[in-house]
């Protein structure tokens, strides 16, 4: 990304792009901290969607989305000053990468932008670009960090040999538990009668039949059930409780390694916010909460704004523009009201 050459006199107009699974979030955000437009469009996750597609998947969805939420400002996309694009997978399949890192130059007609993973639309939002780590606990799990210069990525390796402390980590460990109730092998506690009113089984060995065919093993369906397993905990139920105990602490470990990786000077505290629909159960908010002032100085923080906006603050920075902590102030009362029509 290049400062940006030519722009107006006026505060500026940063775009900020947070691709997931199920959606693209976009956002345009003024120098002087005004929601200009925001919008949603298909999600840009190209990985296993099929080599006819692949990164193709990418321009098609940016190619329609960032003319669209420029319309919506009532802007051409020539005013847009500065980009970044939250990426889904993005750094997870480097031969790929020179032709993602091309398409939002033909989409926005400048190179005033940088791609990178979503992660770091996590971060820049939850903190406002401040020093610290976000810790993400949704179907999977991922922290990442900024700090004097340094990056920190920790986790993230998806549901097969990674994501501990996610929801499809809490759910397959309380499907494991209620397989174990079912045959003798665990005492039988509230999250069996749980799971099985949620299941709704014919007979306990459908289970089988219901993740591998009617599931497909879909990991979304399956982090579904986590909330089953934190209440369980929340009724008392030991494994439950030790299931949940456990994902605190590998959520924690996420954020301890990621800080320390980052360099903080001793005593020096660190901020910290979570996001994800694990932190959702106050319980699971409170324990981890209390997990994390036991291993260090750490300053457990409610996020600022949503991704999308992390998104447009990290390209005002990285153009050499940040929003000024007045122009910040604005914006959360801006980005708290309705979407601009």
């Amino acid at each position: 990304m290049s400062l940006p050459t030519g722009a107006g006199s006026g505060p500026g107009v940063y775009l900020g792009v947070d691709g997931g699974g199920t959606k693209t979030a976009l956002c345009l955000v003024s120098g002087d901290g005004r929601l200009l437009a925001r919008r949603d469009a298909p999600s840009c996750y190209y990985l296993g969607a099929g080599q006819d597609v692949g990164p193709g998947l990418v321009a098609e969805v940016l190619g329609a989305a960032v003319p669209a939420v420029c319309a919506d400002a009532g802007l051409p996309v020539s005013a847009v000053d500065g980009a970044f694009f939250g990426l889904p997978a993005y750094g997870e399949a480097s031969k790929d990468l020179p032709e993602i890192d091309a398409i939002p130059a033909a989409v926005l007609g400048h190179d005033r932008y940088r791609c990178d993973n979503d992660m770091v639309c996590g971060w820049a939002g939850s903190l406002a670009l401040a020093p610290g780590v976000n810790v993400v606990s949704g179907t999977g799990s991922i922290s990442y960090g900024e700090h004097d210069g340094r990056r920190a990525r920790v986790g993230g390796w998806g549901e097969l040999v990674g994501d501990e402390g996610s929801a499809y980590w809490l759910a397959v460990r309380g499907l494991q538990a209620w397989t174990q109730m079912t045959d003798g092998r665990a005492p039988v506690g509230p999250l069996h009668a749980l799971l099985d009113a949620r299941l709704q089984l014919d007979g306990p060995l459908d289970l089988v039949s219901l993740v591998h065919e009617t599931w497909q093993g879909d990991r979304r369906t399956i982090a579904a059930l986590a909330p089953v397993v934190v209440e369980a905990a929340e009724q008392g139920d030991p494994v439950a409780t030790a299931i949940v105990d456990d994902a605190v602490a590998e959520l924690v470990r996420l954020v301890r390694v990621a800080a320390d990786r980052l360099a903080f000077g001793v005593g020096e505290v660190v901020p910290v916010a979570c996001s994800g629909g694990v932190f959702g159960s106050a319980a699971v908010r409170d324990a981890f909460a209390t997990a994390l002032a036991d291993v260090g100085e750490f300053d457990l923080r409610p996020s600022r704004f949503s991704p999308v906006v992390g998104a447009a603050l990290y390209a005002a920075r990285e153009v050499g523009a940040p929003l000024t902590p007045d122009a910040l102030a604005r914006l959360e009362a801006s980005a708290a009201g309705p979407a601009p029509s």
